[in-house]
């Protein structure tokens, strides 16, 4: 495996940590963007080989996650004139813990696992599971739906770093799944935000309660 694929990893793992702690939703769009322009490089050097396939999925993570939906969040961001999470169901510090705790546990159950022999000491499986630790602790930690769709993006990076593990095995259809799914996950979030924002004058998403039929 590319020596190249881990440091990118860990680059992950620090984003992970990054929108944890942060507050200001422009920052943390920033950072979940630069993860999947990593995730996009990921897709090349996994593949070992720069051929057409990989390079059309390559580019369309880097559009997709890099640019289209950061700057669809950040068009929300706007249009709800909103700049930060201030009152998170759970606080910024024990968020960072939690990811911490996740993060560890993740490495040590991936040594558990019966990989193959070129997975196995790669950081292609914690960083998975970390990456999808972490986007459920923004996804339910989170009040604002927007930072609560970045919550689902990370996730989904994490699903779409797990994918890259069986590309071998199905090189072309489980990535353009994932890319699939994601791009309609963060459609129907989309919808959501938009209602939101329509019908609220914040974009809490406490405030789902209170629609009515």
């Amino acid at each position: 495996m590319d020596p190249r694929i881990d440091p990118l990893l860990v680059i992950v793992l620090l984003v992970n940590f990054f929108s944890l702690g942060a507050s200001r939703l422009r920052t943390v769009i920033s950072a979940v963007a630069l993860q999947g322009v990593v995730l996009g490089v990921l897709v090349v050097l996994v593949h070992g080989e720069i051929a057409i396939r990989p390079a059309l999925l390559a580019a369309g993570a880097i559009v997709l996650k890099g640019l289209v939906i950061p700057a669809m969040l950040e068009k929300a961001m706007r249009d709800a004139a909103i700049k930060r999470e201030v009152e998170p169901y759970v606080g910024f510090i024990p968020s960072l813990l939690l990811g911490a705790l996740g993060t560890g546990l993740s490495l040590l159950f991936a040594r558990t696992l019966p990989l193959a022999p070129e997975h196995a000491g790669s950081m292609m499986v914690p960083a998975s599971l970390a990456t999808v630790l972490t986007g459920f602790l923004v996804l339910t930690t989170r009040r604002k739906a927007i930072n609560q769709v970045v919550g689902y993006l990370i996730l989904e990076n994490g699903i779409f770093i797990f994918g890259l593990l069986l590309v071998e095995a199905m090189p072309f259809l489980v990535e353009v799944g994932v890319l699939l799914d994601l791009f309609v996950g963060i459609f129907v979030m989309g919808i959501i935000v938009n209602h939101i924002s329509r019908t609220f004058s914040s974009m809490d998403a406490d405030n789902l309660t209170a629609l009515k039929d």
